[in-house]
């Protein structure tokens, strides 16, 4: 069976010299690191895992906590993490921490036995205690969906971006807007609900009407079908126009729509956020967020810590967003 002293013997170098070259720990000129890298590969060396983090202190694994996998954004989020993970060399362990579930056991089981280099949180904001663990462990995490205290996140500014979306119909003469949110409760979301909610309703007030109508849902397409259904049935005061605050919940408002013969946009304009890979099929306005590059984005600020010996510079960078106007807006109906 082929060792690690197979390797160096054949690369011309030392044990220590040719473990460092293929642990990527200590340094090795980029020359040898190649000639030993050959020579695994010519003797189909594969280095353990196990072995690997005796000598570096690192699992080459991270932990990745989610609330969801179902839904699109949490999906394609989780593509991003992954692909980029597997480009640096890392694995990954999912851990799924549902809505009002406690994420303690990833923490008190998982990190503490060093199975993990770090964690990515998607829309998951740990507990203080959990928290304080990392502190003590002096373990990196990074954030994606929103801002946790004292770490580094990647996210979206929600309040702003719902105000754009909002004043995209006002724009077009609506006053009648109707906003479909996500559900209250689920409060392991970076309360993205609550400040999409509260974008909304700056942008009605701003714009000198009564208060928004907001109507709470679960963040997918039946969810969106649901409510739009009952909302559009109130014939007395019928909605011209909803935002929405995920594309899922838009396309089942547009369902709806058309189920009950409404039609989009001319009687009814829906605007949702994501940027879904359905909205061009259902010619959706909707405000691209790119969640697979917020996962890629995440992993490089946490890997690159993790392999520096580092914790992440603390604080939001907001990604980058566009407002999207398809044939799901227009002009308010007179």
């Amino acid at each position: 069976m082929t060792g690690i002293s197979d390797v160096a013997q054949l690369a011309g170098v030392s044990k220590s010299t040719a473990s460092r070259a293929l642990s990527g720990s200590g340094y090795v000129s980029a020359d040898t690191r190649q000639r030993v890298m050959d020579a695994a590969e010519r003797l189909g060396y594969v280095a353990s895992p196990n072995a690997a983090s005796l000598v570096t202190g690192r699992t080459k694994n991270i932990g990745v906590m989610i609330p969801f996998i179902s839904r699109w954004f949490f999906g394609q989020v989780l593509e991003g993490v992954e692909t980029a993970l597997r480009a640096r060399g890392y694995d990954m362990t999912l851990y799924n921490v549902h809505p009002g579930e406690s994420s303690s056991d990833v923490f008190t089981y998982f990190l503490a036995r060093r199975r993990f280099d770090g964690i990515i949180a998607i829309a998951v904001e740990p507990a203080e205690s959990d928290m304080a663990l990392l502190r003590k462990l002096d373990k990196p995490i990074v954030g994606i969906g929103g801002s946790i205290p004292g770490v580094a996140s990647i996210a979206i500014d929600d309040v702003a971006i719902a105000r754009l979306a909002t004043e995209h119909l006002l724009e077009l003469g609506h006053t009648n807007i109707v906003h479909l949110g996500g559900l209250s409760s689920e409060a392991s979301d970076f309360s993205v609900p609550r400040n999409r909610r509260a974008g909304f309703l700056a942008a009605v007030t701003d714009a000198g009407l009564p208060e928004g109508r907001v109507l709470e849902s679960e963040m997918s397409i039946p969810g969106g079908y649901e409510v739009t259904a009952n909302a559009l049935s109130d014939t007395r005061n019928r909605p011209t126009a909803i935002f929405a605050a995920s594309d899922e919940l838009a396309i089942g408002a547009i369902i709806a729509a058309r189920r009950l013969g409404i039609a989009v946009p001319s009687r009814l304009s829906v605007v949702g956020i994501d940027g879904h890979e359905c909205a061009e099929m259902f010619s959706l306005t909707t405000i691209e967020q790119t969640p697979r590059e917020q996962g890629e984005a995440a992993v490089t600020t946490l890997v690159d810590a993790v392999e520096a010996d580092e914790l992440p510079v603390p604080g939001v960078s907001f990604h980058p967003i566009t407002l999207r106007v398809r044939n799901s807006t227009a002009i308010a109906p007179s």
